[in-house]
Order: C-alpha cells, then structure tokens, then sequence
C-alpha cells in the first residue's frame, strides 16, 4: 500500500480493534473502573506509538499480530500517563481528546485507578502475546518497564513539575524530554524492531532514528501550544505558559523552536538511509509528527 494516510487508517483501524479486545469487559466486574479504562483509550488520539511500533515491524520483517501486542502496550502506557497528567495534582486539565478527562467524566480516584490499572494491563498483554516468542517477549517487557519508569516516561513527569516556574538550560530541557516524552517513543520503535529480526547496527540506527523523532515530538508539542487553538488541539491550548513550564519556545522563541523541528526531521531520515524501500513508514511518520498542526 503506497498511500500513506490510507495505512495510517488500516493500522488505527487494526490498533483500535486490538485494544478493544485487550482491554477488560465493562461487564466484568469492576464495572466502573473497566468502563473508564475503555474511556480513557478507545476511541480517540493520533496513535502515533502503535504507528511507530508497526512501522519499524517492517523494517525487521515483523508479524503484524506480534506488533499488535507491544502496539497495544505501549498505547495503554502512555493513555494511562494522560490520565495521570490531567488530574489536578499535575497538570490539572479538564479537556483531552477533545473531550472530558477521566477525572472530570468520572472522578479523581477512579482516574488514578484507571491509570494504575492501564500500567499493569499493558504488562498483562506483552506476558501473554502469543505471537511473540518467550525471548523476544521478555525483550518487549523489559523495553517497556526502563521507559515508562523512573529514569524514563515518569522520571522526565517529575523532573518537568520539580521546574515549573524555572529557568532551564537547553541542555536540561532536553534531558528531561527525552525521558518525559521521547523514552516511550523510543520504545515504540525498538519494541516494533525486536517483533522481528534485527542486529545491532540495525537496532542502533533505529535509535538515532527514534531519538530524532522522540525530541522532535516535544518541540512541535511546544510550538502547537502557542500557534493552535483549543479546538484544534483537543486539549486546553497555552496550557504550559499558564502553568510557567519550561518550553522549547519559552526557551529559543518560536522560529528558533521551528528549526529545530525541522533539523530533527533531517536527522530521523538520515537514520533511516540504510534500511532503503523497508523504512519508507517509518520516513513518513517523522514527517507527520514534525509537519502535524494538531
């Protein structure tokens, strides 16, 4: 399939199908916190991890139904990270995806239960996918626990609350965001590499591949926080300078933040460079998340 937006709707469409049969019944009890859960991860979001984890599947001649199981994970993760975001003991926001966050369309401690649940559920999915041999899966379980944990997704969250109001290197900027948001990101492409078959020069490549794109994420982030609106963004825009955050705009100013983007996006093709026809998604997909408006 040449066309790109047209994989991008058969994988969402496959990624969707995929959670809603890993996600609890909401006829199983407890059926409150299994209905939120879905809430909280069907039915919304660009799903550019699961995207990320197929892409990279091609590369290394990956099943679809092994990218499926670590798609899927890593999805719930970062879901559930959303719904830790929003409560007010963080960032404190009413909107996501265009609609009420979990907090507000249920309360506080079914989110937090949500989220917790949501972390443990991801684990449950890679423990028990089948299409993924006992090896390589203990592979995609260890991935995903070092980039959501402490010195990853969780660790760059802290690190971000403990400088609100601050002033902050470039430097120290950057190492926060590639834990906050670029270690999952990261994960999604090693974890749709090792579905499949790959050496380490292989592997390194994709890495400086995802490190491109993990940061690159971050900074577009940063800009669409000030250029988009509320509606575009379905989330609550000019969130991080009512907050006093620490932002790559804040820090460079905007048309500084916007060549930064666009030198990520260089460095993510340049990574691909020796994979040829087999990274073509892969390609698209830095370009999607650096040109994105929303």
């Amino acid at each position: 399939m040449n066309d790109f937006a047209s994989w991008m709707r058969v994988q969402g469409a496959r990624t969707e199908t995929a959670l809603d049969q890993a996600l609890p019944n909401p006829d199983t009890v407890p059926h409150t916190l299994h209905e939120a859960m879905r809430y909280a991860v069907l039915g919304g979001g660009k799903r550019v991890r699961p995207l990320l984890v197929h892409a990279a599947g091609d590369v290394t001649g990956a099943s679809a139904e092994a990218c499926d199981a670590a798609a899927c994970a890593v999805e719930m993760i970062h879901a559930y990270s959303l719904v830790h975001d929003d409560m007010p003991c963080m960032d404190d926001d009413d909107l996501r995806r265009g609609r009420p966050t979990v907090h507000k369309a249920y309360d506080e401690a079914t989110a937090l239960l949500v989220g917790d649940a949501l972390q443990t559920q991801a684990f449950i999915v890679l423990a028990r996918a089948q299409a993924v041999p006992p090896e390589a899966r203990l592979k995609l379980v260890a991935e995903l626990a070092v980039a959501s944990g402490s010195v990853g997704m969780a660790g760059g969250q802290a690190i971000d609350l403990q400088n609100v109001g601050k002033a902050m290197s470039r430097e120290a900027l950057e190492a926060m965001h590639r834990m906050k948001t670029g270690a999952l990101l990261r994960a999604s492409v090693r974890m749709g590499a090792l579905c499949g078959e790959i050496d380490a020069q292989g592997l390194a490549a994709l890495d400086r591949y995802a490190a491109a794109v993990g940061l690159a994420f971050q900074v577009v982030d940063d800009i669409l926080d000030v250029t988009a609106d509320t509606a575009t963004l379905g989330k609550t825009a000019g969130k991080d300078a009512a907050h006093d955050k620490p932002t790559y705009v804040s820090l460079m100013g905007l048309e500084a933040a916007r060549a930064l983007a666009a030198e990520l996006r260089q460095s993510a093709h340049d990574a691909l460079a020796g994979f040829g026809a087999r990274a073509t998604r892969l390609a698209d997909l830095a370009d999607l998340i650096v040109l994105r408006t929303h």
